[in-house]
């Protein structure tokens, strides 16, 4: 017993060094070296599995008292051998199969086939993983040897990471042929959200196009803009829940119905206003911001765009690059160009341009994917489909970025913000979110939200900047002033119990969505000026690690989303510093 033992723990210390080796040659698509790995790995498995079927070794697990150690750790080595046999390896095989160079687009057509005739492999992958997750999972390791125990937490741990990474793929392979038109054709509403005017899911989405993708190909079928589109009288239909909370604008103006945090409900309603206004069907919505734009042309290159002479005079470039996308659409559009006609005349080349290199093939396949990927990642891209029964799967990821279900669940908190403003200031606004989290007492937890926002712009911003920039006043704020509604979204079942503006208590507008309690507080900053406006939730049931979603602005996520802060227990309660 003693030499199985010693054996089991070497080889299974051998597989443990080994599995992040694998996964790094895996995600670097060095196949060779992975596959090599992979054999190391199975021969450790192979020898381990030799030790946990002994018969001695598996009569000892009927022992009273320490007999469940001795079936718990054969489990572990079964279930080691489940994964590398019926996941990591055949995931290798689609890996090397699908060369994501050659998905790049050829005369304005990507080829689906590769992924269309990988996603059965996947998607069993993807079921061998969740089911030896719940098998371990459902283990009660209360009697359990420390020795025992802390293996079974790190596999169900690392096999919870994979299981959410299989699970998106195996979806991702079941309906991205389908949308991109495999089984007919479809037409996908683009919404290019403007961050200098700050909306929940991003910015006001002031420039719209449609694409049409038969079959892999693609192609700009459309564009229009949210001006004019106009008013919509009477306002189409949204949840009358969310009309309460964010005003009839959300079904009134295509610029605003992503005054609602929850995207497909946004979604929705710019469906139901681009169908009404132009007559053609679309079968979704896709919501991208210039950020996204930027890393599109990081893979592409500088793209040269036409435009008219009117804007040519202007200095505004011609040629769009990585590093001047965001400044030129976001603000020096506005400085230089004083008509609305020409803005929407320079958005509309560049946004076409830019269509125009992804069906080209200018944009290598990993690239874009890579690119895409990073949007996705720092929550600039959202997509809703019409389709049901590729909703059902979008609507549990991220990307789908809804306020409720699977992606918004545990202990979320969501911190958006509306602009009050009126203007393009917003690219002058500098803002940090972080999440403080307070001793736990009688089984909850408490959390304050921090919001801490400051205005950039010049201390002479009313008359140094454009009407057009600042507003002029002429929605009751003073041209250069910023006004911001700030948005933040508790777990379920918690209760927001104060709201503090640069420590004075402020009262705060109170709503529950989602059976989520939702916070408002309005900020108005003169240039210089800064607020730190903390929420405090309390009740929190939720016992997972608390997380943050906000809504993405000119800013890297990384200088917006600030590391949690721990406040420190003195003699089992909890601190008010």
């Amino acid at each position: 017993m003693a030499y199985r033992a010693t054996e089991l723990r070497t080889e299974m210390a051998a597989v443990s060094q080994l599995v992040p080796q694998f996964k790094e040659e895996l995600l670097a698509k060095d196949n060779q070296a992975a596959q090599k790995t992979l054999d190391e790995l199975q021969l450790h498995i192979d020898t381990a599995r030799g030790a946990a079927t002994d018969p001695l070794w598996k009569a000892a697990g009927a022992l009273p008292f320490v007999g469940p150690n001795f079936s718990v750790t054969a489990e572990l080595v079964l279930s080691a051998d489940d994964v590398v046999d019926r996941a990591a390896q055949p995931m290798l095989g689609v890996v090397s199969s699908l060369d994501w160079q050659k998905m790049t687009p050829v005369n304005g057509k990507f080829d689906v086939a590769p992924l269309e005739s990988s996603s059965p492999t996947i998607v069993a992958a993807a079921n061998t993983v969740e089911l030896t997750h719940a098998r371990l999972s459902g283990i009660d390791d209360s009697g359990l040897f420390p020795e025992v125990s802390r293996p079974l937490a790190e596999a169900t741990q690392s096999l919870d990471d994979l299981r959410q990474t299989l699970n998106t793929a195996a979806d991702t392979s079941r309906i991205l042929p389908a949308m991109m038109g495999a089984a007919g054709p479809r037409n996908y509403l683009v919404l290019i959200q403007n961050n200098a005017e700050i909306r929940a899911t991003g910015g006001l989405p002031g420039a719209l196009a449609v694409l049409h993708l038969e079959d892999g190909e693609i192609r700009l079928e459309a564009q229009s803009t949210g001006s004019a589109m106009g008013r919509f009288t009477p306002p189409v239909d949204v949840d009358p829940v969310q009309t309460q909370i964010y005003s009839k604008r959300l079904g009134t103006f295509i610029s605003d119905v992503n005054l609602t945090p929850d995207f497909p409900t946004a979604a929705k309603a710019a469906k139901s206003m681009w169908e009404a206004r132009q007559g053609s069907p679309v079968d979704g919505v896709i919501a991208l911001d210039p950020v996204v734009l930027a890393h599109i042309l990081k893979a592409s290159g500088p793209l040269t765009i036409p435009i008219p002479d009117a804007v040519i005079a202007s200095g505004l470039p011609t040629t769009l690059t990585e590093e001047n996308v965001v400044k030129t659409l976001l603000s020096d559009v506005y400085k230089e160009l004083d008509s609305n006609e020409l803005q929407d005349a320079y958005f509309a080349s560049a946004s076409k341009e830019v269509f125009s290199a992804l069906a080209s093939g200018k944009v290598p396949g990993d690239h874009l994917l890579e690119a895409l990927t990073t949007g996705a990642q720092e929550n600039r891209l959202h997509v809703w489909s019409s389709h049901k029964a590729e909703q059902d799967i979008i609507g549990k990821t991220s990307i789908g970025g809804s306020i409720s279900g699977p992606a918004a669940g545990g202990n979320s908190f969501g911190v958006f913000f509306n602009d009050g403003t009126g203007a393009k200031m917003d690219y002058y606004v500098r803002r940090s979110v972080q999440l403080m989290e307070e001793c736990k007492t009688d089984g909850y937890s408490e959390v304050t939200v921090r919001v801490t926002t400051s205005n950039t712009a010049p201390m002479d911003a009313a008359t140094s900047l454009p009407e057009l920039v600042t507003g002029g006043g002429r929605y009751g704020v003073p041209a250069g002033t910023v006004q911001t509604n700030i948005v933040v979204y508790g777990p379920a079942q918690s209760h927001i119990e104060t709201a503090h503006d640069n420590g004075t208590k402020v009262p705060f507008g109170s709503h529950i969505h989602a059976g989520r309690p939702v916070g408002m507080v309005t900020t108005s900053l003169a240039p210089g000026q800064e607020s730190t406006v903390d929420f405090t939730f309390g009740k929190i049931v939720q016992h997972t690690e608390p997380k943050a979603v906000v809504t993405p602005t000119v800013q890297n996520v990384k200088d917006v989303i600030l590391d949690k802060e721990e406040k420190a227990c003195t003699a089992g309660t909890r601190t008010t510093d």
